[in-house]
């Protein structure tokens, strides 16, 4: 047990400053001071605990402790601050507790958990946990050196994970690894495999497992189905030290009704609006935080700054932000109010979201925010004080969705689908961006990622591998979903395994080789990732070569040396002799092909490389003259 706490006798956590501060909803740090914390009052031992609920006419901790008696421990209201508290000698770490709220109004008694809780029940079972977070942590070279690690410059390759269906133990009733266990068979194939970051799919505790963590109960708590807090900081810290960044996934746009949750907190509407048109998700059948009100915001804010801190994440990927942006998203004429000045925008979550990320980079500069928005909203990876939304990057959904429409076409009719690649040239450096394959393409009777690929078994295969080098040479830090790197067969499914036995064969591996070895390349060559976000590291070769389905471009890196060269063939048919202008005379070396035999190619290609012709051809003096296999792509470099 650490050292606790000293107070004296009467004297609470909060002082009449704090309560000021979340009332204004500028209290930033609110986990120091709501929920459960060990403490020592006057020489004896206990918790003491606090919570907002200004509707209540009272308050009472009930737990295993006192029998669930409402009368045994009643909290204590602090002025007009809406916040309750109170002492309770002798109780320890582990007591299982909930507030026993009655309100005002409507003569609504709830038992309800600690919205600050920092562990909970494994569910179904439902009561917060009296838990203190101390952990020696062994990360302390990864965080000193991290910002090299997350700037703009360096390399961002993403692994996104589920963790309770990465891999599972068949022996054992097919249950989920835990925490611990995780931490080493995921550090070992991720580093295998070559990716920069991990990022978890919401790992607070949630009370449905199939809401994949997107329906939160447990704000400030990591999901007691796979371990302790401890626990997830061990999964943290082990792939720090492995060298892996770990991102989280974050939900701020709406919270689930359950009766145990933050819905109808003390019998009025706290957390969410109160208007459904405003405070009830659609699609989700969820509630929407209330963004205007002071105390949500801070709860938010510091929700937060809790994950960056005690649990040393090295970003937060924020979901759904298109929905918290616009009032009338998914709903209909006469199901949405205008904001005050008849437009659509939700002022009070557009001040939210700068506010947040405000605070998260000035208390961790060295992190990044990323914001899953799916609108052509302006600025959503700008700076506040520009007028942006303060966000490091964005998901670039728009390049998901055409690119996947374009390689389940026929080859065959490509040629006039061409414009589903190029679209993109228009806007990529508006943005700081991410390219995401993620979850949401592989589930809903989508299919898997192998399953959208055009064509036959075979041709699939050589698709996907296409689809892989082409993101990987895009400018854009990149985001995989697991399973998707060796050609998972199936749609994934959450109450299973990946489909590793797919990996007995060889075109599998081979697709799983081509991640590793472009996941290197990319690592390698920083002109592949210094200038994901600068025009002056991009050009088109030719971007117009549509009767052919070939694409042909240039990386370059920051000073504007070192080009790397792309050419990408779209269709089935080899194309021999294929001319394309290149920058610079001499021997141009073909450093991946991802129709090589040990990818589960045909091995057709460059012989190694080519020696440019003093043949003019776009623009440059000298051109080469190669071969490009068929759905596939070739790289090089001189």
């Amino acid at each position: 047990m650490p050292p606790l706490a000293s107070h004296d006798q009467g004297s609470t956590l909060l002082t009449p400053f704090d309560l000021h501060l979340f009332n204004e909803g500028q209290h930033t740090r609110l986990f120091e001071k709501f929920g459960a914390h060990l403490v020592e009052v006057d020489g004896r031992r206990g918790t003491h605990f606090a919570v907002w609920a200004p509707n209540a006419e009272r308050i009472s901790i009930v737990g295993d402790f006192n029998a669930w008696n409402p009368d045994s421990n009643p909290m204590n209201a602090q002025a007009s601050s809406g916040v309750w508290e109170v002492f309770v000698p002798d109780l320890g770490q582990g007591a299982a507790y909930k507030f026993h709220i009655r309100s005002r109004y409507h003569m609504y008694t709830v038992d309800k958990a600690d919205p600050f809780a920092l562990h909970n029940e494994v569910p179904p079972r439902t009561a917060s946990i009296v838990w203190d977070l101390a952990y020696e942590w062994g990360d302390q070279e990864w965080m000193r050196t991290r910002q090299e690690r997350n700037k703009f410059e360096a390399p961002i390759s993403i692994y996104e994970v589920h963790l309770g269906s990465w891999m599972r133990v068949p022996e054992e009733g097919n249950r989920s690894l835990s925490y611990r266990e995780l931490a080493v068979k995921l550090a070992d194939y991720v580093c295998d495999m070559g990716f920069t970051h991990v990022e978890f799919m919401p790992v607070m505790e949630h009370p449905f497992f199939g809401s994949w963590g997107y329906q939160v109960t447990g704000y400030f708590a990591p999901s007691a189905r796979f371990g302790t807090p401890q626990d997830f900081m061990y999964l943290v810290d082990h792939l720090h030290q492995r060298g892996i960044g770990v991102i989280l996934d974050w939900v701020p746009s709406h919270f689930p009704t359950d009766e145990h949750g933050l819905g109808f907190f003390d019998g009025t509407h706290l957390y969410e609006h109160a208007d459904p048109r405003k405070g009830f998700h659609p699609d989700w059948k969820s509630d929407i935080f209330n963004y205007d009100r002071n105390e949500v915001r801070a709860f938010l804010i510091s929700n937060a700054i809790f994950w960056l801190d005690r649990y040393h994440a090295d970003g937060l990927r924020m979901d759904a932000i298109a929905s918290m942006l616009y009032l009338d998203y998914s709903r209909k004429a006469g199901e949405w109010i205008p904001n005050q000045f008849g437009g659509r925008e939700n002022l009070g979550a557009v001040s939210f979201l700068k506010a947040v990320n405000r605070e998260a980079y000035e208390n961790f500069p060295d992190i990044q925010t990323i914001a899953e928005e799916s609108t052509s909203w302006p600025m959503v990876s700008r700076p506040p004080y520009i007028g942006g939304l303060g966000f490091g990057m964005k998901w670039d959904m728009g390049w998901m969705h055409d690119t996947l429409l374009y390689f389940s076409k026929n080859p065959i009719h490509r040629k006039y689908q061409h414009n589903k690649l190029t679209f993109r040239g228009l806007y990529t450096f508006t943005e700081n961006f991410v390219l995401p394959l993620s979850h949401d393409e592989v589930v809903y009777g989508k299919g898997s990622l192998f399953g959208k690929m055009a064509g036959d078994h075979r041709q699939k295969y050589a698709n996907l591998r296409l689809l892989f080098g082409y993101m990987y040479t895009q400018p854009g830090k990149k985001l995989l979903f697991m399973g998707c790197e060796f050609a998972q067969w199936s749609e994934w499914n959450h109450d299973g395994s990946l489909d590793w036995h797919a990996l007995s064969f060889a075109e599998h591996q081979g697709v799983q080789r081509w991640v590793r070895d472009l996941n290197t390349l990319y690592r390698n060559e920083p002109a592949l990732y210094e200038t994901d976000f600068n025009p002056d590291g991009w050009r088109w070769i030719d971007a117009d070569d549509s009767d052919n389905s070939v694409l042909t471009y240039m990386r370059l890196t920051k000073d504007g040396t070192g080009p790397l060269v792309m050419a990408c063939n779209f269709t089935p048919v080899p194309r021999h002799g294929y001319r394309i202008g290149v920058p610079h005379e001499g021997h141009w070396r073909e450093v991946l092909n991802s129709n090589a035999a040990a990818y589960g190619g045909t091995d057709e290609g460059n012989l190694g490389g080519r020696t440019t012709e003093a043949v003019a051809c776009h623009g440059f003096d000298n051109s080469l003259l190669l071969t490009l296999p068929p759905l596939a792509m070739v790289v090089l470099k001189q």
